[in-house]
C-alpha cells in the first residue's frame, strides 16, 4: 500500500494532444515514497524515504523516470532491513537483539543528533548544481537528468548552521538566497541570511557554488534554546522579509526525546500568547531596518510573494491559527480517519491568505496613526511608539495553501497566484471555464513560462494526476495557462508517486481576485459541482489576479530544469 516502486530506466509516455515545441527541459519532483522497511514503519507521511520523479520534454515527447534518493539514510535502512535512522516524526530504536554496548552508542548519538540525509522536501539550486533538501544541515546533490544521487553536502562545512529552509530565493543574476539557524553558538542563537553567488566562468569545473557562500546578515533569536521554526521567507529587490513566529523548537526537549521515547516533532510547540515578529532586512546595507514590526500569533509555512510600492513593502503569506496541520499527516491518524467512502471525519485546519503591508517611513507619524497609505488594501500598520508598528493583515481568502507564482515576477507585483484548496473553496461569482475528470487526484500545479512570453500568464500549467481507476493510467496534465484548456496529457505506464494523501474531494480551480476585494463565501451562484475524487480545473478570462486551487498537502515541491 505504501511502497512505491521506482522506475530507473526512462519510460516513454503516451502523449495525447500536443506538447508545445518550446517546452523543453525536465520537470523534477520529490516526496516521500517508501514507508515500510522490513517489519518497521514510519509514523508520519513526511518521514517516508525520498523518491524522485522526472518528466523530460524532448521535441513533443515526454519521458518518465523515478529513483529513490540513495543517501546514507537509505543505505543504512536497506542494509539493516529496518528503519535505523530517525526522522522528524519517527524515532528509530536499536534492534532488540543488539548488545548493551550498541544500545549505549545509539543513545548517545540521539542525545546529540546527527540528522538524516533523507532530503524529501524540495529540489533546490546553488550555482549550476541541484540538490535534494529537507530542513537539516544536510543536502544531497543529484543529477536532474538521470536522478542519480551524488555527493552528500553538509552546510556546516561552509556556514555555522543547524537548520536551513528548503525554500531559497533566486535572482536574475543567478544568486541563491537562504536562511539558516545556528543554535547556542558562543551563548547566542541566531538566524543567518546568506547568499550563494553563481560560479564564475574561470572557476574549475566541478567547484561547488557553496564554496563562495556569503553571509549577508544575522538576526538574533529572542530565545536562546527555543528558536522559531520557519519554512520560507519573502524577498523583494531591496529587502528580505523574515517572520519569527511563536512556533518554536525546544532544544532541551530535542536532546532528551530519545530517552523519553518520543519523536523530535513533539518538541515543536506553538505559543499563542507570544507575538509574531516581522524582521525586515535591507539587502543593500545588509542590516535589519530600525523599525520593528509585529503582529498577532500565527503559524506560517509559505510565503506567496512580496513587492515594493510607494514606500511600502507588501507581502502575502498563508497562515494558520495553530500548528495542528502537521498532526493531520500521521499515518495512523490518516488510516483511522479515512472511511470507506474516502472522506475524513477529522477537522482540517483552515489556512488564511493574509496580506501584510510594512510602511518604510514612520518618523513623522503620530502614535496611534495607521501608516498604510495604499488604497487597495485594508491591511493596517499602527504606530505604537517610536520605531514600533503593530501590523494587522487583510485576509484575502481562506482554505488555500501551497502558493506558486510565475517566478519571473518574484519580488514584483504580480497578477497570478497558484494555490491549493483543502475543501470546497469559496470563489467569486464570475463566468468560469473548467476542466474536470472523475476519480483523479492531482499534484500541485507548476507554471512554466513561454520563453517568448509578453504577458505574465503566457505559458502552461503542469500537474501530475493519479487515477483512482486501476484500469486507467496516471498522467501528466498540460494546460494552457490563460484559459486552462487541456492541450496535452502524457500517460505513464507506471504508478506515479502520490505526493498527496487526502480524504476530501479534489479540485483545481482558477479564479479572479482583485487586490481590493474578498472572495465570495458561496459556490451556489456558479452552478458548479465538486465531485468526490474528481479533479476540476476552472479559469476566468479577465485581467484580474487568478488563483488556482488544488487539494491540500504539505510541501512536496518540484523544479523545472530548462534547456538552452
Amino acid at each position: 500500500m505504501f511502497l512505491k516502486m521506482a522506475i530507473d530506466p526512462l519510460c516513454l509516455c503516451v502523449v495525447t494532444g500536443c506538447i508545445p515545441e518550446w517546452l523543453k527541459g525536465t520537470l523534477v519532483r520529490i516526496g516521500p515514497g517508501m514507508f515500510t522497511v522490513g517489519d518497521t514503519a514510519y509514523n508520519h507521511w513526511f518521514d517516508g524515504m525520498a523518491l524522485m520523479h522526472s518528466f523530460a520534454f524532448r521535441g513533443g515527447d515526454v519521458m518518465y523516470r523515478s529513483r529513490y534518493l540513495r543517501g546514507d539514510t537509505y543505505t543504512a535502512n536497506m542494509e539493516a532491513n529496518r528503519i535505523v535512522v530517525s526522522e522528524m516524526g519517527t524515532m528509530a530504536y536499536p534492534d532488540p537483539s543488539k548488545n548493551i554496548f550498541s544500545k549505549a552508542i545509539t543513545f548517545l548519538s540521539h542525545t546529540i543528533p546527527d540528522f538524516t540525509d533523507n532530503c524529501g522536501n524540495n529540489i533546490i539550486r546553488y550555482g549550476e548544481d541541484y540538490y535534494a533538501t529537507s530542513e537539516t544541515n544536510y543536502i544531497r546533490k543529484i543529477d536532474p537528468e538521470t536522478l542519480e544521487t551524488q555527493d552528500k553536502v553538509d552546510y556546516q562545512k561552509y556556514l555555522a548552521v543547524n537548520l536551513v529552509t528548503s525554500h531559497p530565493h533566486y535572482d536574475k543574476e543567478g544568486n541563491s538566497y537562504n536562511i539558516g539557524t545556528k543554535i547556542a553558538e558562543k551563548g547566542k542563537t541566531k538566524y543567518t541570511i546568506f547568499k550563494v553567488p553563481p560560479i564564475a566562468k574561470d572557476v574549475p569545473k566541478g567547484t561547488p557554488a557553496l564554496k563562495n557562500l556569503e553571509v549577508l546578515c544575522s538576526v538574533p533569536c529572542r530565545s536562546l534554546l527555543t528558536p522559531s521554526y520557519y519554512h520560507s521567507f519573502g524577498m523583494t529587490d531591496n529587502y528580505i522579509i523574515f517572520i519569527e513566529q511563536p512556533l518554536k523548537l525546544d532544544i532541551l526537549k530535542m536532546a532528551t526525546a530519545y530517552m523519553r521515547h518520543t519523536n523530535w516533532a513533539s518538541c515543536l510547540k506553538y505559543n499563542p500568547e507570544d507575538d509574531t515578529l516581522i524582521h525586515l532586512i535591507d539587502r543593500k546595507t545588509q542590516k535589519p531596518v530600525e523599525t520593528r514590526y509585529y503582529t498577532d500569533a500565527m503559524v506560517v509555512y509559505h510565503h506567496v510573494n512580496a513587492f515594493e510600492e510607494d514606500g511600502h513593502i507588501v507581502f502575502d503569506i498563508i497562515a494558520y491559527d495553530d500548528n495542528s496541520l502537521y498532526d493531520l499527516f500521521y499515518l495512523n491518524s490518516l488510516r483511522q480517519e479515512i472511511n470507506e467512502s474516502g472522506s475524513s471525519k477529522k477537522s482540517i485546519p483552515i489556512p488564511k491568505y493574509k496580506r501584510f503591508v510594512l510602511p518604510l517611513q514612520i518618523d513623522k507619524a503620530s502614535v496611534g496613526e495607521d501608516l498604510v497609505k495604499l488604497k487597495y488594501t485594508t491591511a493596517t500598520a499602527v504606530k505604537e511608539k517610536e520605531k514600533l508598528l503593530l501590523c494587522q493583515p487583510e485576509i484575502l481568502c481562506e482554505g488555500l495553501d501551497l502558493p506558486r507564482i510565475n517566478y519571473n515576477f518574484n519580488g514584483k507585483k504580480q497578477k497570478y497566484v497558484y494555490l491549493t484548496c483543502s475543501e470546497k473553496p469559496p470563489v467569486p461569482t464570475k463566468k468560469m471555464v473548467h476542466w474536470e475528470e472523475q476519480g483523479c487526484w492531482p499534484s500541485e500545479p507548476v507554471f512554466v513560462a513561454n520563453p517568448n512570453a509578453t504577458e505574465e500568464d503566457d505559458g502552461v500549467v503542469l500537474a501530475t494526476v493519479i487515477s483512482m481507476d486501476s484500469q486507467k493510467s496516471d498522467f501528466l496534465l498540460v494546460l494552457e495557462a490563460k484559459t486552462f484548456t487541456e492541450i496535452a496529457r502524457a500517460s505513464v505506464n507506471a504508478q506515479l508517486h502520490m505526493d498527496i494523501l487526502f480524504p476530501e474531494a479534489v479540485s483545481l480551480l482558477s479564479t479572479q481576485l482583485p487586490p481590493n476585494t474578498h472572495l465570495a463565501q458561496s459556490n451556489s451562484e456558479l452552478g458548479t459541482t465538486l465531485h468526490h475524487n474528481c479533479l476540476q480545473l476552472t479559469a476566468i478570462p479577465t485581467s484580474c489576479p487568478v488563483y488556482l486551487f488544488i487539494v491540500l498537502c504539505y510541501v512536496r515541491c518540484c523544479t523545472m530544469v530548462s534547456e538552452e
